[in-house]
């Protein structure tokens, strides 16, 4: 086991951080993963992040931190064996204070490592993944065994309790943050957003209901469809968003649905949107019929941070982040007829009572829902595993 002395000179230099995850593309693990960096850096600290690399590489490199490839997103057990005396090597090479795993493979193979240089390690906590049978919750496991826990939310917090039993002492509850000042209403132009509004071909001042996402059963595009086919259609436009990313067959399903509704003059599936600030904004109802739980739920405080009403689904992290009769409204899984009248009454609001709304709820993200509210929290915890001369100072 490597020297980690609490004494002497290597606790009062700055802090090193290491986060493993499995590659660097696109997603909510690899953005959280990029703002904590960022974060570390700026606290004057060293951030190191592994991973088996991807475009999202150069943000990292962008935000001061050093990124170092290797193979940590195989699961294959002889590569996970292998990694773990990469990731120590790591460890010891760059003189690695805490180690933060933010994915299951990864995450063995620096639990092992940490163990082996006597570091202490952070896990997070990102859904409540399938565990279907033993095996699966065994491979599952390793994500409630750091020093700290992070869940994204409470419901993932009592999750890592009631299935892992995980205690209190190592469990801690740190919201997904937004980049504000990309999601402020102010910052995106009329331009971008008749750009956006031209290629989707929405005529002018027809009401938007629009449900972001990927294009997966679970996201409950189905019960978003049968919920249109309850509300009065005349003057409106339903835009399902998502498509670049989607299994074409489920898209073919969808379109099928839509037919046998009636509703191909209503519901359109378009590509995968690469400015979500400016769809926002062409919406004047946001949807999350999630069938499933949102470990956090993303979308919900986006479309709130651009003062959309939000209509989304009554568990998992949407009971943490939408207020119902305040910045949006809640409705049960699956319930195409009560989606419908949310999004009828959302559709009445009058002026004054919209901007009510999206001033409640844009107050709502901004003392919640930030990313320098979420990495605050992040180093905060950091700061609880690292040796106590350089925590005091």
């Amino acid at each position: 086991m490597s020297d980690h002395s609490n004494t002497g000179g290597h606790a009062r230099r700055p802090p090193v951080i290491l986060q493993v995850l499995p590659a660097l593309v696109a997603g909510g693990v690899e953005r959280g993963t990029v703002d904590v960096a960022a974060a570390i850096v700026a606290a004057g600290w060293t951030a190191l992040v592994a991973s088996n690399g991807g475009p999202m590489v150069r943000e990292i490199k962008r935000a001061g931190a050093t990124h170092v490839t290797m193979p940590v997103h195989s699961k294959n057990p002889l590569v996970m064996h292998r990694n773990i005396k990469r990731i120590a090597a790591l460890i010891d090479a760059r003189s690695v204070d805490i180690v933060h795993a933010c994915s299951r493979a990864p995450a063995r193979s620096a639990w092992a490592a940490a163990r082996r240089t006597g570091r202490p390690l952070v896990t997070g906590l990102h859904g409540t993944y399938n565990a279907g049978n033993p095996a699966k919750r065994w491979y599952n496991a390793i994500m409630a065994r750091g020093d700290r826990v992070i869940a994204i939310s409470d419901f993932i917090a009592a999750h890592a309790r009631t299935t892992y039993s995980v205690d209190k002492q190592r469990l801690r509850t740190i919201h997904r943050g937004i980049d504000i000042s990309t999601y402020e209403p102010g910052a995106v132009t009329p331009a971008r957003m008749i750009r956006l509004a031209e290629r989707w071909r929405l005529p002018d001042g027809v009401p938007v209901v629009m449900l972001p996402g990927r294009m997966t059963r679970w996201k409950g595009h189905a019960v978003l469809i049968d919920a249109m086919a309850r509300v009065d259609r005349s003057n409106l436009r339903c835009l399902l968003v998502g498509a670049g990313m989607a299994d074409q067959r489920y898209c073919a399903a969808l379109r099928r649905r839509i037919a046998e509704r009636g509703l191909q003059a209503c519901i359109a599936i378009v590509e995968h949107c690469d400015d979500m600030p400016a769809a926002y904004m062409l919406a004047d109802v946001v949807v999350s019929a999630s069938v499933e739980p949102e470990a956090f739920g993303r979308v919900a405080v986006e479309a709130q941070a651009m003062g959309r009403p939000v209509v989304a689904t009554d568990h998992g992290g949407a009971r943490e982040t939408v207020m119902p009769g305040r910045s949006g409204w809640l409705v049960p899984p699956g319930d195409a007829s009560a989606t419908a009248r949310a999004i009828t009454e959302a559709l009445s609001l009058d002026a004054a009572a919209r901007a009510d709304l999206a001033a409640t709820a844009r107050a709502h993200v901004r003392t919640h829902f930030t990313v320098e509210t979420m990495c605050a929290r992040t180093l905060d915890v950091y700061r609880e595993l690292l040796p106590t001369p350089t925590r005091d100072r």
